[in-house]
């Protein structure tokens, strides 16, 4: 049956599904993997923002009234987000400092945040 002997089968059937788990376990990984990008998008913000917040994908907030990036979520995909960088983000909490970004930091900043976001 289509080239393979049948003998041959149960010990080539392991070897096959283990290389295909291997493979998918590869190809996963690699998906997760930050680009160079955001690695630099990262540790721009860890400077500027981890002594209060969580900046990468796991680890509590220094602050504990400061959230974790990772749990973002839709306010990352505001449309004006980047431009709220690049004008100088300001919030309610008296004690964070504002930080203006240049478009590219802006920009690379907001994709890194949202290759961060923990599953809904």
């Amino acid at each position: 049956m289509f080239g393979i002997k049948t003998a041959a089968l149960p010990a080539t059937l392991p070897r096959l599904l283990g290389l295909a788990l291997l493979s998918a376990v590869a190809w996963s990984a690699s998906g997760h993997e930050l680009d160079a990008e955001q690695k630099r998008s990262r540790a721009l913000l860890e400077n500027l923002c981890g002594r209060c917040h969580a900046v990468g994908k796991t680890g509590q907030s220094p602050n504990p009234l400061a959230p974790p990036f990772r749990a973002f979520g839709e306010k990352l995909y505001d449309t004006d987000m980047v431009q709220r960088l690049q004008d100088g983000l300001t919030t309610i909490h008296p004690d964070m400092p504002t930080f203006r970004f240049s478009r590219y930091e802006a920009a690379a900043a907001v994709n890194y945040l949202r290759s961060i976001q923990r599953s809904r």
